[in-house]
Order: C-alpha cells, then sequence, then structure tokens
C-alpha cells in the first residue's frame, strides 16, 4: 500500500500529459523541448561558473559536481521518452527490412512491446509476480517507485547539495537537500518512457509509424544534401 499513492501519481501525471498533448500538441512538444534545454543549459552554466571560480578566484561551490551530475541524469532519463516520441533513438533496421511487410510490421511492433515492458519493469516489477516471477517483498525488487518510496520516507540527505540558509530557516528544512528530491525524476522518467513506448505501439500497429527507432536519418540527411554536396 505504501506504493499506492506515488504509482497514482505518476498514473495522474501521464493522463494529463495525454489530455494535454491532444488539446494542445505543439505546446506540449515546446515544453518537452523547453525542459530539455533548461537541463542542458543549467548544466553548461554551473560547469562555467565552478571553472572560472577554480581557476580564477581559487574558490568554487563544493555542490557543483554533485549538481551537474544529478542534472546530466535528468537529461538522460527525461530525454528517453522524448527520444521514443520523436524518434531520435538509434536502431538497425537492415534485417527486418529484409521481412515481408506484414512481418516487419509485426517485428516493428515487437520491439516497441519490449522497450514499453523494460520501462515497466524498471518502473516497478511487482506486476512480474502475475507471471509467476518471484519477486519478494524488499523495496529493492520493486523498481523505481519503491527505491524513490523508500528514499522519500527516509528523508535522507544528498553528500554535498545544501539548501540556502535563508530557505531552510524559513522553511525548516534540514541541511542538506533530500534524495528522494534529486531521485524524482527516476520514476518520472521511466513513466514518460513506457507511457511513450505505448504510443509507439499503438502508432505502429495503426500505420501512423514504422519503427520505434530513428534507423534512416543518415540516409535521409545525405538525400536532403545531396544537391547541395555537387553544387
Amino acid at each position: 500500500m505504501e506504493l499506492l499513492w506515488p504509482s497514482l501519481a505518476l498514473v495522474i501525471l501521464v493522463a494529463v500529459l495525454f489530455l494535454a498533448e491532444r488539446r494542445w500538441p505543439a505546446g506540449v512538444a515546446q515544453l518537452e523541448e523547453n525542459v530539455i534545454a533548461i537541463l542542458l543549459a543549467l548544466i553548461t552554466l554551473i560547469s562555467f561558473f565552478q571553472v572560472v571560480a577554480r581557476y580564477g578566484f581559487n574558490s568554487g561551490w563544493g555542490g557543483a559536481l554533485e549538481a551537474t551530475r544529478i542534472l546530466f541524469a535528468w537529461l538522460i532519463l527525461f530525454g528517453m521518452g522524448y527520444g521514443v516520441r520523436t524518434g531520435l533513438h538509434l536502431g538497425v533496421d537492415a534485417l527486418i527490412r529484409l521481412f515481408p511487410k506484414p512481418v516487419f510490421k509485426a517485428v516493428a511492433i515487437f520491439g516497441a512491446l519490449c522497450t514499453l515492458a523494460y520501462g515497466l519493469i524498471l518502473l516497478h516489477s511487482g506486476f512480474l509476480a502475475v507471471f509467476g516471477a518471484d519477486v519478494g517483498g524488499n523495496w529493492r525488487q520493486s523498481g523505481a517507485i519503491g527505491y524513490w518510496t523508500f528514499m522519500f520516507d527516509r528523508g535522507t540527505g544528498l553528500d554535498d547539495l545544501r539548501y540556502p540558509e535563508v530557505i531552510a530557516d524559513a522553511f525548516g528544512l534540514q541541511e542538506r537537500v533530500q534524495r528522494w528530491v534529486a531521485y524524482l525524476m527516476l520514476p518520472v522518467g521511466l513513466a514518460l518512457l513506457s507511457f511513450r513506448s505505448l504510443q509507439a505501439v499503438v502508432q505502429i500497429a495503426t500505420g501512423h509509424r514504422e519503427l520505434i527507432v530513428a534507423s534512416h536519418e543518415a540516409e535521409d540527411l545525405v538525400s536532403q544534401n545531396l544537391n547541395a554536396v555537387k553544387e
């Protein structure tokens, strides 16, 4: 039961994203791109100012390395679902394109289903018990939701990241930033990956998409720039 509320929160998040995307598809796409741009900008700025402070003034921010590491993890976890939606993940399709179209489509759907299963297993492996798997009762075996919930309940702080004293005093926070704050993107990112993978399954099945991966972007770039090369 302790995993119920974070699981429901993720379901609500995905439902809101689904409804918002149906109403404002361009706005949702822009929002995702903005999130990625902000994460990249923060990583760049922190790294830049840390180098200037370290070599120019022999000082620096003690939490810079941990902050950039966490932001980079957020970028990867958030980017997984974005990459599936936009078809940016690389793949090799030389073999399956030799198959007849019905077989090719079936294999493409199977690939998307594998990605969906991957996201769900990492998100919460407890559902594997339905198929007879021995997942046990340990929180470590319940995936990202269980791991995040464990950190939320414990309130363990990060190694170097600390709240500014003004904020900590104003809101009565502990000195170190809690790990659950930094690890929030773990279940959120996997939930988005699972949602985008399910979307890909539907799109491939209905003929609106060929594969869950981008396998021909290099060929497309060559075709688009062929005339420029000749000139």
